[in-house]
């Protein structure tokens, strides 16, 4: 049985996680602003696609960074949460499918659904930022945005870095050892 806790995986899970919470520090109160969230850190979502340790590292990740939050009570939990399943169902998917592009697609797909519907939640629901609109007009308009910015994330820097990794791994060269 191959060891999953080797001192290589220990080593690049914390990368990993160190990777997400600062590019989300970097982009500031920008990364938490409810409608449209710049947040590229959502595209190492695409990770758990080669490495099973991307998995817990994304969800301490997102949770370290989710301490900026100004939804912190709710965003820490229920946000790590999110990225956690997402991560997950990723894994899962990378595991499963074999074939590069239906591994892009698929893959990607439930960081994207799955923020869409947690993330506006936290903002409407629990923190009951409506933006004017009825509390189900405004989870569904966070929800539209949330699937526009998450899905601009993931596929359009998540896709690069995925060709990225095959490239360099048929070539050899060991990416994040």
């Amino acid at each position: 049985m191959k060891k999953f806790f080797t001192t290589k995986r220990l080593c690049r899970a914390g990368v990993i996680a160190a990777l997400y919470t600062a590019l989300t520090y970097a982009f500031g109160a920008i990364a938490y602003n409810g409608i449209v969230q710049i947040r590229p850190a959502e595209a190492l979502t695409i990770l758990p696609l080669f490495y099973a340790e991307a998995v817990p590292a994304l969800w301490i990740g997102c949770m370290l960074a989710n301490l900026m939050s100004p939804f912190l009570m709710y965003d820490v939990p229920i946000g790590g949460a999110a990225t956690l399943i997402a991560s997950v169902l990723t894994f899962i998917v990378g595991y499963i499918i074999k074939n590069h592009a239906a591994r892009m697609a698929l893959g990607g797909i439930f960081p994207v659904l799955v923020n869409a519907f947690l993330i506006p939640v936290i903002i409407v629901f629990l923190c009951g930022d409506t933006m004017g609109y009825t509390a189900s007009v405004a989870y569904w308009v966070n929800f539209g945005s949330l699937c526009a910015t998450e899905a601009l994330w993931v596929y359009g820097l998540g896709i690069p870095m995925y060709i990225a990794i095959v490239s360099l791994q048929k070539r050899g060269v060991r990416v994040f050892a």
